[in-house]
């Protein structure tokens, strides 16, 4: 995982470390070690990023350069 990326996004946003821990329901510490690479982040952290910053999960972990999130899968009633 590219965990410059998320540190680059939430500094282009304008945001900081502990309004995203909050965002994720952590610590501040525990979210900068996820952005330092000394703790993983967790799959349900990843896709509530994703979709709090509108980009992919791939953009996010540096499988594209690409941010713009894929569409949406339809529902099956």
């Amino acid at each position: 995982m590219k965990y410059g990326r998320i540190r680059d996004i939430r500094n282009d946003r304008g945001l900081t470390q502990k309004q995203i821990a909050k965002i994720l329901h952590v610590s501040q510490n525990t979210y900068s070690q996820y952005e330092i690479g000394t703790s993983r982040f967790p799959l349900d952290a990843v896709v509530k990023l994703a979709e709090f910053y509108e980009v992919s999960m791939d953009y996010l972990v540096g499988l594209t350069d690409a941010p713009a999130p894929y569409p949406r899968k339809r529902r099956q009633p």
